[in-house]
């Protein structure tokens, strides 16, 4: 069980680290960073090279924004094959909904908990 959670910080390590040297040493924006890894998900999910490594990886490689873009590459293959070319419309929506209502919703509860200040 401690190989597992120390192979996750590992994984999970190495692709931050991946995501500094390159906003570190290129003039990429940490937007376009972020788009890349989950365009990177996505890609690697659909070839089907993603699902392994993050089975050997664990929550490693499922948290950060590459597992995200898996999840959308899973649910448009999910969806296509149940309903055809329209589920590669919604199929992304769909296997994402839960993540992005959890963020929204834990969002606004942290929103409602603390005062914001301006920055200065």
């Amino acid at each position: 069980m401690i190989l597992g959670y120390v192979k996750a910080f590992l994984i999970g390590a190495v692709l931050c680290m991946i995501g500094q040297v390159l906003i570190d040493k290129t003039k990429l924006t940490p937007a376009r960073i972020l788009t890349l890894y989950v365009v990177a998900g996505v890609v690697l999910g659909a070839v089907g090279i993603y699902e392994p490594f993050a089975k050997w990886a664990g929550a490693g490689a499922t948290v950060p924004l590459t597992g995200f873009g898996n999840l959308l590459a899973k649910g448009v293959h999910d969806a296509v094959a149940e309903k055809g070319v329209l589920g590669a419309f919604t199929g992304g929506f769909t296997a994402g909904a839960a993540g992005i209502c959890a963020a929204i919703f834990f969002g606004l509860l942290v929103a409602m908990c603390f005062k914001s200040k301006d920055k200065q």
